[in-house]
């Protein structure tokens, strides 16, 4: 039973795409920071606060692979990290995954976290600036792993549900 994994940077819309993509074919959506978050009963930043972020990521590797196994049918949001650590890039091939990488330009990504990085603590005291440096930085370091997905669909430029019946073609 193939398991649905979406990733990405942050921004890119994958939380907000895959509860669409859920309603739309009827496959649950689990959201792995939320699946840690209730499994360690902390928020990640209070396990970022407590524990360090080599524990955080030992924990989300292990997190991914258990909701792998999972002999359930459903779509797996990533954190914007969690395809760049501890070989997780690895496990989005396979006959059991089909993974797609939502991929946004820097500037989609700059617009739509601009409105509310206070929530995000890696841009939230970055200038303009900085952030648009920071963002091109970061997909650079990380496109290599973004790009282990099976499949690419450009989230520029679309609505979500332009987004989701690109994906939603795939699965066809």
């Amino acid at each position: 039973m193939k398991k649905i994994i979406l990733l990405g940077y942050m921004g890119c819309g994958k939380s907000t795409i895959a509860k669409t993509l859920s309603k739309n074919i009827g496959i649950p959506f689990v959201d792995l920071d939320e699946y840690i978050e209730k499994k360690t009963n902390l928020s990640i930043n209070a396990i970022f606060d407590k524990h360090g972020e080599v524990y955080f990521r030992k924990l989300e590797h292990e997190s991914f692979k258990e909701l792998l196994s999972s002999a359930d049918r459903f779509i797996i949001g990533l954190g914007g990290g969690t395809p760049c650590y501890a070989n997780n890039h690895e496990l989005l091939i396979g006959e059991d995954v089909l993974s797609v990488y939502l991929k946004a330009s820097i500037e989609t990504l700059f617009d739509r976290l601009s409105a509310n990085k206070s929530k995000r603590p890696l841009i939230a005291n970055k200038s303009d600036v900085e952030m648009k440096e920071f963002i091109a930085m970061h997909l650079f370091e990380r496109s290599f792993y973004y790009n282990k997905a099976q499949y690419a669909v450009i989230v520029d430029d679309k609505t979500i549900d332009q987004v989701v019946l690109d994906i939603v073609a795939i699965l066809a």
